[in-house]
């Protein structure tokens, strides 16, 4: 099956840097809404909000500022009903939380647990929790995972009203952490997981924080890049190593064992996201251009091919699924944007 040759099923906008992370707006009144950031090897990057003007059918940027060092994730805050401060949170050297309004974009707090030191361990990745928004867990190439605590007060006559303070930071591997995330796992907020350069996926439960679980080792002790939690589903998550060309699907039940391999693509995999609304589809990206839409439901049976596969114009580096919109797919390649209708 092919995207290509329906009415406006793919929108493009073209930013003026290569663009590496990005992410959808949760919001319900920004339905279109995403943040770009730049990817440029320099201190000074960039973060845009883009929306989709409806009217038009045009992506226009609706603000642009100014970021230290490429955004290694952004997030916008969990928030599906409209009721906190309208938040964008990136990581980088740190975790910055940003508010964003019509005008403007300003800097609300900056989270950084390294108060005796100047020096930094950059952060290679962070989830926000779904269930509690308070919540944020950090990863870090120090071997660490930080979890952050958000207040999000709105009292009246305080200027600055998001702050932030460690809760706990743990010694998550042996090795550099490159990803962390919240499972739904038990109520959602307290069971995270996270994969890094030893090769190993580690479960935590932020109760129990003596003692994790080693749910997957690679064979050939390849470092894990991401990890992405089934998100119907918390038995199931997919993770992937550097340089691989395939996506493991894992069943926290049966640990150690992967419950299916995704290897149709021919270059290194960038990217993975799980349908927000089915607990069987999930999107895997790649640096041969192809996005690919796979249905996992006959699983533990092998997975041959994707239901759906679609191919850009060049190397893609990161894939989003709209949780509020699961129609919608992005994609990000060069300094391109595309959302895809799937």
């Amino acid at each position: 099956m092919s995207l290509h040759g329906k009415r406006k099923e793919i929108y493009k906008y073209e930013a003026p840097w290569t663009v590496y992370a990005m992410n959808w707006s949760v919001r319900p009144d920004k339905r279109f809404r995403l943040a770009l950031g730049s990817f440029v090897e320099e201190y000074n990057n960039k973060v845009q909000l883009v929306g989709l003007e409806e009217e038009s059918s045009e992506f226009i940027c609706k603000n642009t500022f100014d970021h230290p060092y490429p955004t290694t994730k952004l997030m916008w805050i969990p928030d599906t009903k409209g009721v906190y401060p309208d938040l964008l949170a990136t990581s980088g050297d740190y975790l910055r939380i940003w508010r964003v309004s019509d005008t403007e974009t300003r800097l609300e707090c900056l989270l950084n647990n390294n108060k005796n030191s100047d020096f930094c361990a950059p952060l290679t990745s962070f989830d926000w929790n779904e269930v509690d928004p308070n919540l944020l867990g950090t990863s870090s190439i120090d071997t660490t995972c930080t979890i952050w605590g958000l207040e999000t007060g709105q009292v009246l006559g305080r200027v600055n009203l998001v702050s932030g303070h460690v809760k706990t930071q743990l010694i998550a591997h042996d090795k550099e952490v490159y990803d962390i995330a919240f499972s739904r796992a038990g109520g959602g907020r307290d069971m995270f997981a996270s994969v890094g350069a030893d090769g190993s996926v580690r479960m935590f439960d932020l109760r129990h924080l003596e003692h994790s679980t080693i749910i997957y080792e690679d064979p050939q002790h390849h470092p894990l890049l991401r990890l992405c939690w089934n998100k119907q589903d918390p038995n199931y998550l997919a993770t992937m190593a550097m340089d691989g060309m395939e996506v493991v699907i894992l069943d926290v039940r049966v640990p150690c064992t992967p419950v299916a391999r995704l290897n149709n693509h021919r270059a290194c995999v960038n990217g993975i996201a799980w349908a927000p609304h089915s607990s069987c589809h999930i999107c895997t990206a790649a640096d041969d251009h192809q996005a690919l839409i796979w249905d996992i439901q006959q699983m533990p049976r092998a997975i041959e091919d994707p239901i759906l596969a679609y191919t850009a114009e060049g190397e893609i580096n990161n894939v989003q699924w709209a949780s509020t919109q699961p129609d919608w797919i992005s994609i990000c390649y060069n300094s391109c944007l595309e959302i895809l209708r799937v």
